[in-house]
């Protein structure tokens, strides 16, 4: 099964603290949006004081990635991060169990015909993204137009892991765990559509040394592979929150030819397209992950 069942909701009490928490985002879920907004602003200005690690790791990454931005610029590209992550955290508790109606009021999407287009060919569609802080609610918008199925991570609290599954359960067209790569070979062999974010260091699976923003990043090749098992067309998917509240969600196809024989080339072209929707919002990119963790001379960046 692509989507294994969901479970009864555990509901011992060493999971309580957990529930505890999960009713306050169902809660938080139910603000208005414009509220929210207002206090996600406020959330992330104290989570930028709270979190003085994370702080140190996201301003650390623009340091590197944007040398030539002097430190007021930086300092406060990293303070509108943090207003970002704080209005992430309202928007991924409203995808999972909040309505969605205000954000489609101006929703701009872009580039649906190259989806379409691969799957009349009878193609699956790996639609790539990276970790931004609009995901979960832009995936959510997404689905309201092309049937995208994602991966998950099983989570090790049982109670979240429930709450996860049932939130994304409201809009995705399938769930695959993160190892269930025969699964998701068969739905992209049946034309299905997969969301897929390749660009975190990862601590497994085969990955290679490509550059992210002039720097060596450890990658995974997972795209390469999934497309020529698969057969699976590649499509880039580029969400912005804009200024005004809205979202502008934007699909276009992968640099031909893709793939390639060519594991290394192949990543690199997937890790330059994110790189380029970094640019076009680097505020909104999840900087707080140490992406140069892992480097070919075993130095660290950090």
């Amino acid at each position: 099964m692509s989507t294994p069942p969901l479970p009864r909701p555990p509901l011992a009490p060493r999971h309580w603290p957990a529930w505890l928490g999960i009713g306050l985002m169902a809660l938080a879920a139910r603000i208005p949006w414009p509220l929210q907004r207002a206090l996600g602003r406020g959330l992330g200005a104290t989570l930028r004081v709270a979190l003085a690690a994370r702080r140190r790791v996201a301003a650390r990454n623009l340091e590197l990635c944007f040398p030539e931005l002097d430190a007021p610029a930086r300092d406060a590209l990293l303070r509108r991060h943090f207003h970002a992550l704080g209005i992430g955290l309202f928007e991924f508790a409203r995808a999972w169990w909040g309505s969605i109606a205000p954000l489609r009021r101006g929703l701009v999407v872009e580039g649906v015909e190259h989806v379409e287009s691969a799957r009349a060919a009878g193609r699956g569609v790996i639609v790539v993204s990276g970790h931004f802080t609009t995901l979960e609610v832009c995936g959510r918008l997404m689905c309201d137009h092309i049937p995208l199925a994602g991966m998950y991570r099983p989570h090790s609290e049982a109670a979240m892991e429930w709450a996860v599954r049932r939130g994304r359960a409201r809009y995705a067209a399938a769930m695959f765990p993160k190892r269930d790569v025969r699964g998701v070979v068969r739905h992209l062999k049946r034309g299905g559509l997969l969301w897929y974010a390749p660009d975190q260091d990862p601590s497994g699976g085969d990955a290679v040394y490509v550059p992210f923003f002039g720097r060596s990043a450890h990658s995974l090749t997972s795209t390469h592979s999934l497309a020529r098992l698969s057969g699976a067309a590649v499509v880039f998917y580029r969400h912005v929150r804009r200024d005004d509240g809205g979202y502008t969600l934007t699909l276009s196809p992968a640099p031909a030819p893709y793939p390639t024989q060519d594991a290394t080339a192949d990543t690199a072209t997937v890790i330059a397209g994110i790189e380029d929707m970094v640019r076009a919002a680097p505020d909104q990119y999840l900087w707080i992950h140490r992406r140069f963790k892992r480097q070919p001379d075993g130095a660290s960046l950090y």
